[in-house]
């Protein structure tokens, strides 16, 4: 184990899935959702099969024993891509990924109604307060709801981006069901592949032609997908999970940062309360996890016969 370098490829991960998502945001929705999904993941794939030959895993890396897992994953994370890509086009990218938050948050109560996995009073009531978090940077946008006002592109995005959550955590228990007897080279190749082949079903629904510049974009977007997802992979080889989830919020700073410079956009006092809100919850549950594994560790180290 290398933390400090776990916590490098994390960071990096991070950088890198910030500057795809600006560069789908660039293009502003003129290219369908889907299509956009497309070449994510296609373009991703190359990246992931040159990352192991290099590490001399190709063959065993892709076995699976379980296929139609990989396409129930692939299902629910394309799903919440789509929606994550759409909604790009409509929100302010802080806001997006604020609200995007919710999914570890929604993933815990999941876990406990799919997996059975228990979960205490700390973290429902954590699960709670992120989730109240989420209500506050949500509230302005829905107030057009409320007015009766369907058409209003941000209330649509913030939909949007919130139903993203909701299967993004769906696809994070289907992940936690794989990885008991599955590789997670094969978890993320299998992502990338079903995505593509999914994402081919949009293709009636008013698939356009790219110029030269946004065919860039998006074959950029695909690759700097794969590297991101070799950096995150890896940074969990050297690191446990809860070393480095927390530097996932980093995602917030960067996505303030580029939201001013590149697109004008500045968050409101109220996207930033709730935002830290939800960090800070999900900041919490990280820690809980970590002190729960650390006394299951010494309840077996106590089991262990001396001597």
């Amino acid at each position: 184990m290398n933390p400090l370098l776990g916590i490098t490829l994390k960071i990096c991960s991070v950088v890198v899935f910030m500057a795809m998502s600006s560069v789908i945001k660039s293009i502003g929705g003129a290219v369908p959702a889907g299509e956009v999904v497309f070449f994510r993941s296609a373009f991703a794939i190359p990246v992931i099969v040159v990352w192991l030959i290099w590490r001399g895993q190709l063959r065993e890396g892709l076995y699976t024993r379980n296929p139609l897992g990989h396409v129930w994953r692939g299902l629910c994370g394309t799903t919440a891509m789509g929606l994550g890509f759409a909604a790009l086009a409509l929100l302010p990218l802080p806001e997006v990924t604020a609200i995007g938050y919710a999914a570890p948050l929604l993933t815990v109560i999941f876990a406990a109604m799919f997996l059975g996995e228990e979960v205490r009073l700390f973290r429902i009531a954590t699960v709670a307060m992120g989730m109240i978090g989420v209500l506050i940077i949500l509230s302005p946008r829905l107030s057009g709801l409320s007015a009766g006002d369907l058409g209003n592109a941000e209330a649509l995005g913030a939909i949007l981006t919130l139903t993203g959550a909701v299967f993004s955590a769906l696809a994070q228990v289907f992940v936690r069901k794989l990885v008991v007897g599955e590789r997670v080279t094969a978890i993320v190749f299998y992502f990338s592949l079903t995505a593509t082949v999914i994402s081919l079903i949009t293709l009636p629904f008013g698939w356009v032609i790219p110029d030269a510049g946004q065919a860039v974009r998006l074959i950029l977007a695909g690759l700097m997908g794969g590297v991101g997802q070799v950096f995150l992979t890896s940074s969990y080889r050297h690191a446990h999970a809860s070393v480095v989830a927390p530097f996932e919020y980093a995602s917030m700073i960067l996505a303030i940062a580029v939201g001013w410079f590149f697109f004008a956009e500045v968050p409101t006092l109220v996207v930033l309360a709730g935002a830290s809100i939800v960090v800070t919850a999900g900041i919490l549950i990280i820690w809980r996890e970590r002190q729960l594994g650390l006394e299951r560790a010494r309840q077996r180290q106590s089991m262990t016969p001396q001597g």
